[in-house]
């Protein structure tokens, strides 16, 4: 299936990326549809059209479905459900329900990234208190408790030091099903983001560095500091979860780059990422083109870099210095035209290039 220009989008969620996808799918000619639900979302507003809808009415989702020729995602909580009613009603929905359906149980990922080979961090399955200590104890201390499902931005999760810590832990995190996960001594964070195409065509970005700041990403680095070796094994594990999940369109994968030169993948997000969020100001295609592209069945453009990069998030009342950040050289401020700017929540994002440095070696 190749969509020709002119074409309809059919986005499910309405948030920031949502809007970035939906300008970048004007760019190429497409029209955006946008279903939320949410009233007044960033998204929308930039939209040729939105829908409001919860994601289980099923005659809402068939109305979307009738006026759409491909469906994507912005989000990977998008009910399961919500993607098999959509290919019920014959449309196809890239990246596929598969994708969704691991990147939204911790417990699968890890299991789906070993199975196909890529090494991840020690965790366990929890269900009930009773299971917490005997699995801290199997996998060592210090380590992470999280939500199973959902939890975004350090939410939905809680440090274990020692056994005593269990029951506040799991009480912290709403004491439902949760993973464990060892914590791991990383040397740093890094993102890859990759699109593939229907036909296994892969074009990947160069690889991110990430700093975090109270479990929110705070700034992305481009290049990353890692050695060729580093950058390779993560981008062939990327490909590999890639192809096993038959994806199309934007991937983005975080690893921790250990201190004896291995990288263990961290999680995955099928979509569009915030630590990509300096490809469209640094690279000839951004990740938000370079998606439209991969799921309306278009050639992937060219991921070439042509400057290093700083991007940083604008959080909260941080958005009140826009004026200054307006004004800085060689930078591009966007924001996401949200209505309140509170604590902890991304309110846009400016982009920093800086001369150009090839990737490959710390």
């Amino acid at each position: 299936m190749r969509l020709q220009p002119g074409a309809v989008i059919g986005i499910l969620g309405g948030g920031q990326l949502g809007r970035m996808l939906a300008l970048a799918a004007a760019d190429l000619g497409f029209d955006a549809h946008i279903y939320s639900d949410i009233t007044d979302s960033p998204a929308a507003r930039v939209a040729a059209r939105a829908q409001i809808g919860a994601y289980d009415d099923g005659t809402a989702l068939t109305a979307f479905a009738a006026g759409v020729d491909v469906v994507t995602f912005e989000f990977e909580n998008v009910p399961a459900a919500t993607a098999g009613a959509l290919i019920a009603a014959g449309k196809i929905v890239r990246p596929p329900a598969l994708a969704l359906a691991v990147a939204q149980d911790r417990v699968a990922e890890k299991q789906f990234f070993q199975a196909h080979g890529v090494a991840t961090t020690q965790f366990a399955a929890i269900n009930t208190l009773e299971e917490l200590a005997p699995a801290l104890e199997r996998i060592g201390a210090p380590a992470i408790l999280k939500t199973r499902r959902m939890g975004y931005d350090g939410k939905g999760q809680a440090r274990l030091n020692n056994a005593q810590d269990a029951a506040t832990a799991f009480a912290a995190i709403g004491s439902g099903g949760a993973i464990l996960e060892k914590v791991a001594p990383f040397t740093c964070e890094v993102s890859v983001i990759l699109a593939r195409g229907h036909d296994g065509e892969i074009k990947a970005f160069d690889i991110s560095e990430n700093r975090h700041r109270d479990g929110m990403l705070a700034a992305t680095h481009v290049p990353a500091m890692i050695s060729a070796a580093q950058a390779n094994a993560a981008l062939e594990a990327t490909a590999r979860i890639a192809a096993a999940l038959d994806y199309v369109g934007v991937l983005a994968v975080e690893f921790f780059v250990m201190a004896d030169g291995t990288v263990l993948a961290n999680e995955m997000a099928p979509r569009v990422h915030n630590s990509g969020h300096w490809t469209p100001e640094a690279c000839i295609t951004g990740q938000f083109e370079q998606h439209i592209r991969a799921i309306a069945g278009w050639p992937l453009g060219d991921s070439t870099r042509f400057a290093d990069v700083v991007m940083e998030n604008v959080i909260g009342e941080d958005v009140s210095h826009w004026l200054a950040m307006a004004q800085e050289p060689a930078s591009r401020l966007r924001l996401y035209g949200k209505r309140d700017g509170r604590p902890g929540r991304k309110m846009g994002h400016l982009v920093r290039l800086l001369p150009f440095h090839a990737s490959g070696g710390a």
